[in-house]
């Protein structure tokens, strides 16, 4: 039976002191997360990079992995076009999951947190929702669609058009509100909105956000 849940476990930062996990949910450590996994106290299903990030004993409690359960460890070559992030949202989706909570995938190299943030719009493109989550918040991205928040919501939202414009923007329930504005990638007009203790909703008629949570 297929798990609807993905959590990953990437070797960017890691700001939580625990990563809360169903028993049903599928839990993959990509390269260095490893690390994080075993500080967490998580049983990963799958081992997934190309270990270029692991420690002497990583990389030993792998290769003893890679004998004894073959199917449990996924060895990536050095050189290749998908990040090892992306490779775990690949596999996570051909194994039926739909819904990823991406921890360890931010700070460190720049770079790395970018190709994470795309790594949203590609689970967005191939039916799938994520969230790149850390002590202080969490990033998703919208496109053409409405996203709601729960009173109990707290802090503040920063809202980024990832193409050169984002029309047709409604935010309501939040202390600074807009309607049918366009946002565009080259002024950051939506930065640090604050939840106000009321149920809101952003909606994008056409385009992409980047939405970042900062609690």
């Amino acid at each position: 039976m297929s798990t609807e849940r993905c959590i990953i476990v990437a070797a960017g930062d890691m700001t939580v002191s625990e990563v809360p996990v169903r028993e049903e949910d599928l839990v993959i450590a990509v390269d260095g997360g490893l690390d994080y996994c075993s500080l967490l106290g998580l049983e990963p299903d799958l081992v997934l990079g190309d270990f270029d990030s692991v420690g002497e004993e990583r990389a030993k409690q792998i290769a003893l992995w890679e004998k004894q359960c073959p199917n449990r460890v996924i060895r990536l070559q050095c050189e290749k076009d998908d990040t090892d992030t992306l490779m775990a949202i690949k596999v996570g989706l051909e194994r039926g999951c739909n819904h990823f909570l991406i921890y360890g995938a931010t700070g460190g190299r720049l770079d790395h947190t970018i190709a994470n943030i795309q790594s949203l719009l590609y689970l967005k493109h191939h039916g799938a929702v994520g969230y790149l989550m850390d002590g202080t918040g969490m990033i998703f991205v919208m496109e053409d669609e409405e996203v709601r928040f729960k009173a109990s919501m707290e802090g503040y939202l920063s809202l980024f058009s990832l193409g050169k414009e984002a029309v047709g923007v409604d935010i309501s329930g939040m202390k600074y509100p807009l309607t049918d504005a366009m946002i565009t990638n080259d002024f950051p007009i939506g930065i640090s909105n604050e939840f106000t203790g009321q149920e809101a909703a952003v909606r994008v008629r056409s385009g992409q956000l980047l939405g970042i949570v900062t609690y």
